[in-house]
C-alpha cells in the first residue's frame, strides 16, 4: 500500500469516498511525478510440467533505489525457484522484489532475473500486464497527476457486521483496519505486522517532529469483508483499475464503521488482502488506503521491513496533508523513503504537518 515514491500514483488531496446514499465523490489531481517502465518476459525453455522464464525490467521514470515487479499468471503457472530476485506467489499473483545488489535502477536502467516454474502442459501464456512499484508498465511514461475518478454511487447504509471491540475509539487517534475478504483465511501475522509498522511510524514521527500520533487500542481492527477477494479486485470503482481495490475497501469501511472522508474525528488507515496486477494505493485527506502487497509486506512476506516502514511514513505524510516532493531529496515524501530510516522530513514538511488539518492530532 504502493508504499510509493513520487513516481507512483499517489493522491495528496481527499480520497474519493461515498458519504451518504445520494452522495458521489471524486478524487482531485495529486502530486505524482511522471513514471514509466518496460518489461520483456520470455519463456527460455519448456519441458513436461516445467519451464524457465526470463524477465527484463527497464525503469523509464525517476531513479529507483528498490523495486517490486508484479504480474498475474492466467493458466495456473507457478514459480518454483528464482534467481537475481526474491519471487513469491499467492494464487495467481506473483511478486518479485530486487536482490540486495540490483535494487538501484537509474532512469532508462535495466535489470534481469529468472525463474523456474510449473505449467499445465497445455498452455503457457505470457502475463498480460506488469506493474513496477505500483505503476503499470506500458513502455512509455505516464501522466504527472492522478486521474480524475468518475463519480460513484453509494451503497445504502446497512447495519454493520463488524465493529471494533470495546467502545468507540477516542477522537484524534489513528484507527487502523485490516479488511479480510471472505475467501482469505485469518492470519495473525497481518494484524500483528501492520500494528508493528504503525508503531514504528509513530516512533519516527516522534523522532522527527518532537510530537507523534496516538494509536487506537487495539492498534488494528480486523474487519470481515462482505465479498471474496476477486470482487474487490474486479468491481470497477473509478475510471482505472489502479484504485478499484482500495476504493472498494474504503467505502465498505465507511459504511460499516460510520467513517467519513475526510474524517475530523480520526485519521484512518485501511489495508486489504486483495490485489490485482494493476492495483495501487495512496494517502490524503486523513486517509491511507493500501492494497495487498502492503499488507503482505507488513506481515513479513514482502522483503526488507524498512521499505514498509518508510512507505507508511510516506503515506501518513499525505494523510496529514503533505504533497510528494518534486525530486528525490532525502525526505520521506520522495523516493528517499526507500532509504528508511536514513531519511528525514524537511523543516517545511514539519511545519506543513504541524500546521495542517491534522496537526492537532499530534502531541
Amino acid at each position: 500500500m504502493h508504499r510509493r515514491p513520487p513516481r507512483t500514483r499517489l493522491i495528496a488531496t481527499a480520497l474519493a469516498a461515498t458519504l451518504a446514499c445520494a452522495a458521489a465523490a471524486t478524487a482531485t489531481a495529486g502530486y505524482a511525478a511522471a513514471a514509466g517502465c518496460r518489461v520483456a518476459y520470455t519463456v527460455g525453455s519448456q519441458w513436461s510440467g516445467g519451464f524457465s522464464g526470463n524477465v527484463n525490467v527497464t525503469n523509464l521514470g525517476d531513479p529507483l533505489s528498490g523495486w517490486t515487479l508484479r504480474w498475474s499468471f492466467t493458466a495456473g503457472q507457478s514459480v518454483t525457484q528464482a534467481w537475481n530476485a526474491t519471487v513469491t506467489q499467492s494464487g495467481s499473483a506473483v511478486t518479485a522484489v530486487n536482490a540486495g545488489w540490483n535494487g538501484s535502477l537509474a532512469t532508462n536502467g535495466s535489470t534481469s532475473f529468472g525463474f523456474n516454474g510449473s505449467w499445465n502442459n497445455s498452455t503457457n501464456p505470457v502475463p498480460a500486464s506488469f506493474t513496477l512499484n505500483g505503476v503499470t508498465c506500458t513502455g512509455g511514461v505516464g501522466p504527472t497527476t492522478s486521474p480524475t475518478v468518475a463519480p460513484t454511487t453509494s451503497t445504502p447504509t446497512v447495519a454493520p457486521t463488524t465493529r471494533p471491540p470495546g467502545s468507540t475509539p477516542p477522537e484524534r487517534t489513528i484507527r487502523v483496519y485490516w479488511l479480510k475478504p471472505t475467501d482469505v483465511a485469518y492470519d495473525q501475522r497481518y494484524p500483528d505486522g501492520i500494528a508493528n509498522v504503525m508503531r514504528e511510524a509513530q516512533r519516527y514521527y516522534r523522532q522527527e517532529l518532537g510530537r507523534t500520533f496516538t494509536l487506537n487500542n487495539p492498534v488494528v481492527e480486523v474487519v470481515d469483508g462482505d465479498h471474496p477477494r476477486s470482487w474487490y479486485e474486479n468491481t470497477p470503482n473509478g475510471n482505472e483499475c489502479y484504485w478499484w481495490v482500495v476504493f472498494n475497501m474504503q467505502q465498505e469501511l465507511m459504511r460499516k464503521l460510520n467513517l467519513r472522508a475526510p474524517d475530523s474525528r480520526w485519521v484512518n488507515v485501511g489495508e486489504i488482502s486483495a490485489e490485482a496486477s494493476c492495483s495501487g494505493g495512496g494517502g490524503g485527506g486523513g486517509w491511507v488506503i493500501l492494497s495487498g502487497h502492503d499488507a503482505d509486506g507488513a506481515a513479513g512476506i514482502g522483503g526488507n521491513m524498512n521499505r514498509w516502514y518508510g512507505g507508511m511514513v510516506h503515506e501518513l505524510g499525505h494523510a496529514f496533508g503533505l504533497p510528494d516532493s518534486t525530486s528525490t531529496d532525502g525526505t520521506p515524501m520522495s523516493a528517499s523513503f526507500y532509504n528508511y530510516p536514513n531519511t528525514h522530513f524537511s523543516q517545511a514538511q514539519k511545519n506543513g504537518i504541524l500546521n495542517g488539518p491534522y496537526g492537532a492530532f499530534l502531541s
